[in-house]
């Protein structure tokens, strides 16, 4: 992600020509960045999708990273546009913050732009009703849909609504949204990837939080069931980083979900003891658990163990390294150690 005080820059010097929209994301760690970002940019749009406990440690508390994204709908001009998730109370909060018109969305009846009847389609993504209000803020009326999404999980269903909105606010048809959003894939999250062995791994190395954890732990209860796997669903967790006074909880909070969603647990880090002692609090029983120090002796279980049909689920912060526990496990590797580690 180019999102930072080099790489939106650097994203806005590299454009040819003269488009007719631009889509930057603003990435902070502290207070400042993001205003400082829109000083460059100069944003007429600003979308705020949550508020979350993602670099707590940084900024220590939900409070300040609040403060830190309303940043964003503070530089909006008067006749700009503030899209809000509406089902998160701290961005939805930040309505007062902006001289801009406001549209809301979420998956609660009552936003601008809603959705329901969310269904998973197994590793074909989501479909999903979505609904628009009558929105002066949008220029829109009511009307509704229904779109897929390659991408796994209800966050991928939420994630998509400001799209959504927002297209048809410029005028896309209905045939060319839906063209987009399959377009995309599976993005950079929750990817199958085929597995040795005849399983299949849904990589969501891409980095971590309890949220987002906990939602990939759903995906993965939902994908035995929706996409007719018959093998047991196995969770590969490591550490969260950057959590601050949050930590504990939101280790614990992840440890819950895990034995609520799989059937076997393997944790990958210190902090990550934390996932493994709460599920086994939570009722998962102590042999489908293993608490290992480090990502090679994941491998060398995962490797002792995976059965056809089984679906595993790996994620954890970047930093962790777990993407090496996929590029170990994909198909069409040897079950050797020299496949397991031979690309360093």
């Amino acid at each position: 992600n180019q999102n930072n005080e080099i790489g939106l820059p650097l994203t806005l010097l590299a454009m040819d020509g003269s488009p007719d929209y631009a889509v930057l994301e603003m990435g902070m760690y502290t207070l400042g960045e993001i205003a400082s970002l829109c000083e460059i940019a100069g944003p007429q749009i600003g979308v705020v999708t949550n508020v979350g406990p993602v670099h707590l440690e940084r900024l220590g508390s939900l409070e300040r990273i609040a403060q830190a994204k309303a940043e964003l709908v503070q530089a909006l001009p008067a006749d700009g546009l503030a899209l809000l998730n509406g089902d998160d109370a701290r961005v939805a909060a930040m309505r007062a913050q902006t001289a801009a018109r406001v549209a809301t969305f979420g998956l609660n009846e009552g936003q601008s732009v809603w959705a329901d009847d969310i269904c998973p389609q197994g590793l074909a993504g989501m479909q999903f009703s979505v609904h628009i209000a009558e929105c002066e803020a949008l220029g829109l009326r009511a009307e509704d849909h229904t779109l897929r999404v390659a991408a796994l999980g209800e966050p991928a269903v939420l994630a998509a609504l400001p799209a959504v909105a927002l297209g048809r606010s410029v005028g896309l048809r209905w045939d060319e949204i839906q063209a987009g959003l399959l377009g995309l894939g599976h993005g950079l999250r929750l990817t199958p990837v085929p597995g040795v062995r005849g399983c299949t791994l849904l990589d969501d190395t891409y980095n971590a939080s309890p949220a987002a954890t906990c939602a990939a732990l759903r995906v993965l209860a939902d994908v035995r069931r929706t996409g007719g796997f018959a093998g047991r669903r196995i969770a590969v967790l490591a550490d969260m980083l950057e959590l601050g006074s949050h930590a504990e909880r939101g280790h614990r909070e992840v440890g819950r979900c895990a034995a609520a969603s799989a059937d076997r647990l393997i944790t990958v880090g210190t902090l990550a003891r934390l996932v493994a002692d709460e599920a086994g609090r939570s009722g998962l029983a102590p042999e489908c658990i293993d608490a290992l120090d480090d990502v090679d002796s994941a491998i060398v279980l995962l490797q002792s163990i995976l059965r056809p049909g089984d679906v595993v689920l790996v994620k954890g912060s970047n930093s962790m390294g777990m993407e090496a526990v996929v590029r170990g496990l994909a198909a069409g590797r040897e079950d050797t150690k020299e496949a397991v580690w031979g690309e360093g």
